[in-house]
């Protein structure tokens, strides 16, 4: 990059929408920035410049960026705003519309853009312009060390391994603005992921829009997805590393004796099966079924059995009948999934399910959803009930965000934000460090979490 000197006085507020992949690239923005001498101020009342980097996978998601960005536009208005700049994936895919129906905006630019975050924040256009290579995650052969400023607790980090995706899903916009599957240099990560552990990271989360593909568009073979573990396995300090977003079709045998012969990484599985219905998988353009489902599941518990099963469906795809929610219905039944997410269907323009006749009412997808989340709630209550009275090892994330009064960490079936956790009511006699791992007793139970004591440190 450019070693012109940036207009430190320059305050920059940033808001970070949408998924851990978004999250990463906001952290590569912030440490671009920080790295030029630009402030980083959580005080958007006072920063002169103002960045939103946008998600815009569905409708709620779409509408919270939208509503986000009007907010900011205020800010122009009553603080000290001079520059409003919109980033991400809704920029990427509406950077036209944004633009005219929100005049306030001043700069726009999609993910592959990441290096225009410099010349955005530029307040002065007779400085010397920043070289912005920094386009993305993906251009590190030119700039092997990618700044990036974490907002993640010290002790657990995401490592983001590719960009884009190559399936075609009927209902899935996302490879229309993040682009075909492009993986990451081996040796990057593994160099990133060493930084990271030397910070202070304890828990490594991969993510990717599909996990289980990579390397194999570099050269890597079907096998990059172990080679690149074997490189972290060998980093010292990583105590979890944990794998989200897996497809089930590339869900190997090998890949979860590896989990099941490896304590460092996590006995976790987040795959993504979207429904059980065979004729609304076909629709989906996805495959598979309900039957096929299980006896995948059923294989990883037998090989790892006290594994933890995430995974999400949508309810509400056009042409969802009554039997095909059935289907659904009886899966979740009988998968007894550790955690789920369920989604409305969105209409989402240029996919392959936008025409697709006919939709399903949107109230009829509301009920559903309630039901499957119901039921789920009835799985999940059995299961941390079975847990009750159990000691289990437990990282410590930190103070709760309900109270002051109370701790919370989770179980290595826990994914940090988007699984449930475990509150601690009794810390013992020795203060309790965020990062550290602790034996803890659970003692009772809320609607998704546990609640429970610290015993002894590990």
């Amino acid at each position: 990059m450019s070693k012109e000197p940036a207009n430190k006085s320059t305050r920059v507020g940033f808001v970070s929408l949408g998924c851990p992949k978004n999250l990463v690239d906001s952290e590569v923005m912030l440490g671009t920035l920080a790295s030029r001498g630009y402030e980083i101020t959580r005080d958007k009342e006072t920063a002169d410049v103002i960045v939103v980097n946008t998600c815009g996978f569905i409708d709620s998601a779409k509408s919270e960026s939208i509503d986000t960005i009007l907010e900011m536009a205020r800010l122009k208005e009553t603080g000290q705003c001079r520059k409003l700049v919109v980033a991400g994936c809704l920029a990427e895919r509406y950077r036209g519309e944004i633009r005219r129906e929100i005049p306030e905006i001043d700069v726009v630019f999609g993910p592959d853009e990441l290096g225009r975050v410099l010349e955005a924040a530029r307040l002065d256009p007779s400085e010397t312009a920043p070289d912005v290579r920094i386009d993305s995650l993906y251009t590190s052969r030119e700039v092997p060390t990618i700044p990036r400023l974490r907002t993640t607790p010290p002790h657990m980090a995401y490592l983001k391994i590719s960009e884009g995706c190559d399936h075609t899903c009927a209902f899935c916009a996302i490879p229309g603005f993040r682009g075909r599957f492009r993986s990451r240099p081996l040796g990057d990560l593994v160099d990133e992921a060493g930084r990271l552990a030397a910070g202070g990271a304890r828990e490594l989360v991969i993510v990717s829009q599909d996990t289980l593909a990579y390397g194999g568009d570099i050269g890597l073979g079907r096998g990059g997805l172990e080679r690149l573990l074997d490189g972290l396995l060998e980093i010292e300090g990583l105590d979890w590393i944990r794998l989200l977003y897996c497809y089930p079709n590339l869900l190997s045998d090998a890949l979860v004796d590896r989990i099941a012969g490896e304590p460092r990484l996590c006995s976790y599985f987040d795959v993504p099966y979207q429904h059980a219905s065979p004729r609304v998988l076909e629709r989906m353009r996805r495959g598979g079924g309900g039957a096929a489902f299980e006896r995948q599941i059923e294989g990883i518990r037998r090989r790892v059995p006290d594994a933890g099963l995430r995974t999400s469906f949508i309810v509400g795809f056009p042409g969802e009948t009554d039997a095909d929610f059935d289907d659904l219905e009886r899966f979740v039944e009988r998968a007894r999934f550790d955690n789920l997410g369920v989604f409305l269907y969105s209409d989402e323009e240029g996919t392959a399910a936008f025409d697709l006749e006919p939709k399903v009412p949107h109230e009829v997808a509301e009920a559903r959803r309630e039901r499957v989340m119901n039921l789920q709630a009835g799985i999940v209550g059995e299961k941390l009930d079975a847990r009750v009275g159990r000691t289990m090892p437990v990282l410590l994330d930190g103070v709760s965000r309900e109270s002051d009064w109370l701790l919370e960490g989770r179980l290595e079936t826990q994914a940090p934000e988007i699984d449930g956790r475990v509150v601690i009511n009794d810390a013992g006699e020795e203060p309790p460090a965020a990062g550290r791992f602790y034996m803890v007793e659970a003692e009772s139970r809320l609607d998704y979490d546990l609640v429970g004591r610290i015993v002894r440190p590990l």
